[in-house]
């Protein structure tokens, strides 16, 4: 009874819109398009299919693999492009951290017994303190050890300590100043850079106590040196130091007075201009540890 309706159907529709009979490409079966359809698809070379669920069945690429899991060996599909990368598949996380945990397994961690450096109980893991808590109170440093760092350092150095070499934010806390924790250790404290002359021990007179740090070492290494050497076509400007062919300057106020760093870039410009080596030290080179050992060794050779 159907197939006559369809076929008193058929006879009453036009040439053009009668449907044909064709096959879906993916599965088989019976598909019907309109002569236009079908010239369209010719044109184009497109497939005919029946439903999207066989379009998109026939343009999937993905191929069947079984899980690298000796386990689990459950078949999924997968990319080709992935297939070709990667050696293994997994079908799942789960499977990947059961074949490496495998492979490498954990070692089992060891507790050992230690003291806290504070409160002095057990504790079983590793570093000095048992809680974050008494590690900040172990770390914190009182009056008289910052009192008695500065005294340490005056009798092994004979000098007052600059605030870069020791505890300064430390002393800052606790005395107000860097100065007034010197004072507070019965010492004067340093002037400020560049407002007094000191004198090195081969006589040199130096415009801070760093130049003369660096004076003493000269001296110290018996390498021979020579102070305020003028600069070629400006004898306004001095070098503090000249050891053979090299100009050494410390550059102690340098990006802090905006002067003071103009001079530097026209000492450094001349200094290119007609080749001659500089070397330059820096605040960082001696605080808070003396490093011109290895600065200045080629001078040594």
């Amino acid at each position: 009874m159907g197939c006559e309706r369809l076929r008193g159907f058929e006879s009453r529709r036009p040439d053009n819109m009668r449907l044909t009979r064709l096959k879906c490409a993916s599965c088989g079966s019976s598909v019907y398009r309109t002569r236009r359809r079908i010239n369209e698809a010719r044109k184009f070379g497109w497939l005919t299919y029946c439903s999207y669920k066989c379009q998109a069945k026939k343009h999937d690429k993905r191929r069947l693999v079984k899980c690298s899991n000796p386990k689990c060996r459950k078949k999924f599909l997968r990319a080709l492009r992935e297939i070709k990368r990667f050696k293994n598949s997994y079908c799942s996380h789960s499977c990947v951290a059961i074949v490496i945990n495998s492979k490498f397994p954990k070692r089992k961690r060891v507790f050992i017994k230690n003291k806290c450096g504070y409160c002095k109980n057990d504790f079983y893991k590793k570093g000095k303190y048992c809680s974050v808590k008494c590690k900040h109170k172990g770390q914190v440093i009182g009056k008289w050890e910052i009192l008695k760092e500065i005294a340490d350092f005056y009798k092994t150095k004979g000098r007052v300590p600059f605030k870069r070499e020791l505890r300064y934010n430390t002393a800052r806390r606790e005395f107000g100043s860097w100065n007034n924790a010197v004072q507070a250790a019965g010492l004067t404290p340093n002037p400020v850079m560049f407002a007094k002359k000191h004198t090195a021990k081969d006589g040199h007179k130096c415009d801070s106590l760093t130049e003369k740090i660096i004076d003493d070492w000269f001296t110290e290494k018996n390498i021979p040196h020579g102070r305020n050497s003028s600069y070629p076509e400006n004898p306004k400007f001095t070098c503090d130091f000249m050891v053979r062919k090299y100009f050494i300057e410390f550059f102690g106020l340098e990006n802090e007075h905006k002067r003071y760093t103009e001079v530097v870039r026209e000492k450094r410009r001349l200094l290119r201009k007609h080749k001659i080596n500089l070397i330059e030290i820096k605040p960082t080179d001696i605080f808070p540890k003396n490093q011109l050992d290895n600065k200045l060794s080629f001078l040594l050779k």
